[in-house]
């Protein structure tokens, strides 16, 4: 008779969740303080750098176009690396990489080499997204659509903290000190790594056994829980993150569709970010970028010059610290719609209240009110980001999650790349032009997630590909449940 086995799926929904999950929550969640404030920081520091060495408007755009650049190319090797070495080494060298240059930045003795050491930046950035991929492999499955979303708590914390930090220290010792500043978090995250394990799901898949076994048994002893009975399973060893993967033909449109999906929400996220700090900068009302009438002073022509300087004054952080509580704003209604709606139908209708809201903009309202609609578009980006990360998350399987999350990231930097020329340029001189655009391009991002063809509310984790019809070389839960009946 052949001995009982069980599965690192089976094993995962056996332990359920527990003390384990909630430490893998504040540790892996706590990625996102750091990545927010390295992302956020381009905002509040941008009139100052324009001050300093006489930008011009697309001058500043490229600063935030170079981060996401940086992003976009590491986004692909790094995906690559953890799926062949692991993706607690990526994330730890990701944190390390991070660090270093955004301390070299605070240093940068001219723009040019701003711009090079922030787009260096972006490639440490990029390694994050290993956070989150290690927090999905590690939940049980009733549990991904309501403790991921929850992590947006910290990108809240971690935007708020480094306007909250910057309407300080920008005014009295200078924005090099609010980036030494800001570096800290990420510094402190490195020494409490090591309290998390690498991914029982990678090491199965890459047929170490006995290790993945051992941060099982870790795991339902910090739980209180018992382990199945059994041996547990190795599935048949496959080649590691191979891009064909992703176009293989059961992914081919989801693949496809996602990348769409991902550049569109990255596009209308970072330009509500964007366009809030040209909102509150320029004064700009009504739709109009009109500035408002000068004194007929010896520096009206420097005031109107596109190098002025225009620092943020109190309010204008006021205004950008209640946007960025929106983040969190739709939450609830989130969680709730991924869950019972499905990820594809909840992710279409936040998209098409993006677009509405985006048009909004253009209304002729007063201070309170402009707040009120960036508040609402926080608010719904965050959504959208929410819900496309936990679908793309669990969509893909194991052998190539990773490099299904980077490839992604990587559209969704491109589109982040372009925002700054909308917000930044393009809005200065047309205003409902880039408000259109934006709107346009969340109604593609809307139709593109109802037509997507999995669903995946309720779905198990699968570990590789597997084709109907073709024996199975893998498994997942999925395919033994089927396969018992």
């Amino acid at each position: 008779q052949l001995p009982m086995t069980f599965t690192v799926e089976e094993a995962v929904e056996t332990i359920g969740f527990g003390r384990f999950h909630i430490v893998l929550f504040l540790i892996m969640g706590s990625t996102g303080v750091a990545e927010a404030m390295e992302i956020m920081l381009i905002a509040v520091v941008s009139p100052l750098i324009r001050c300093e060495w006489q930008l011009q408007d697309w001058q500043v755009a490229l600063v935030t176009t170079m981060v996401f650049f940086g992003y976009m190319v590491f986004s692909i090797v790094l995906g690559l690396l953890a799926d062949r070495y692991g993706r607690w080494k990526i994330l730890l060298l990701s944190f390390l990489w991070a660090a270093y240059f955004s301390l070299l930045t605070s240093f940068a003795p001219s723009y040019t080499w701003f711009v090079f050491l922030r787009a260096m930046v972006g490639g440490g950035v990029s390694g994050h997204a290993q956070g989150l991929i290690i927090k999905t492999e590690f939940l049980p499955t009733k549990y991904r659509g309501y403790m991921l979303p929850l992590s947006q708590v910290f990108w809240l914390a971690g935007s708020m903290l480094i306007i909250g930090l910057a309407s300080v220290v920008n005014p009295t010792i200078g924005w090099r000190w609010l980036i030494r500043i800001a570096s800290i978090p990420g510094i402190l995250l490195i020494l409490v790594f090591k309290f998390i394990p690498e991914s029982a799901r990678y090491n199965i898949s890459t047929g170490n056994v006995a290790t993945a076994l051992a941060t099982l048994q870790r795991i339902a002893k910090m739980n209180g829980a018992v382990m199945p009975e059994g041996v547990l399973r190795e599935p048949a060893k496959e080649r590691r993150g191979r891009f064909k993967d992703l176009i293989h033909p059961k992914y081919l449109r989801t693949t496809l569709q996602i990348w769409i999906i991902w550049l569109g929400i990255a596009f209308a996220y970072y330009g509500v970010i964007l366009a809030s700090a040209e909102l509150v900068e320029r004064d700009l009302v009504c739709g109009s970028a009109a500035p408002p009438v000068q004194d007929s002073s010896d520096d009206s022509e420097e005031r109107r010059s596109p190098c002025h300087c225009r620092l943020f004054r109190p309010a204008a952080y006021q205004t950008m610290i209640i946007s960025t509580v929106g983040e969190i704003a739709l939450n609830p209604l989130n969680i709730l719609g991924i869950n019972f709606l499905g990820r594809r139908l909840s992710l279409s209708i936040t998209m098409g209240c993006t677009a509405l809201f985006f048009l909004l903009l253009n209304i002729c309202t007063s201070s309170a009110g402009m707040t009120g609609f960036l508040f609402m578009l926080r608010a719904l980006v965050s959504a959208n980001f929410n819900t496309i990360y936990i679908y793309t998350a669990e969509v893909y399987p194991t052998t190539m999650r990773a490099l299904g999350m980077g490839t992604s990231g990587s559209l969704c930097r491109l589109g982040a790349m372009v925002a700054p020329f909308i917000s930044q340029v393009l809005m200065n001189a047309s205003f409902i032009g880039a408000l259109c655009l934006f709107s346009s391009v969340c109604v593609i991002c809307a139709i593109s997630a109802f037509t997507l063809p999995i669903e995946t509310r309720g779905r198990a984790l699968q570990v590789c590909i597997t084709t109907p019809g073709a024996p199975a070389k893998c498994y997942s839960k999925c395919s033994l449940e089927t396969s018992r009946l």
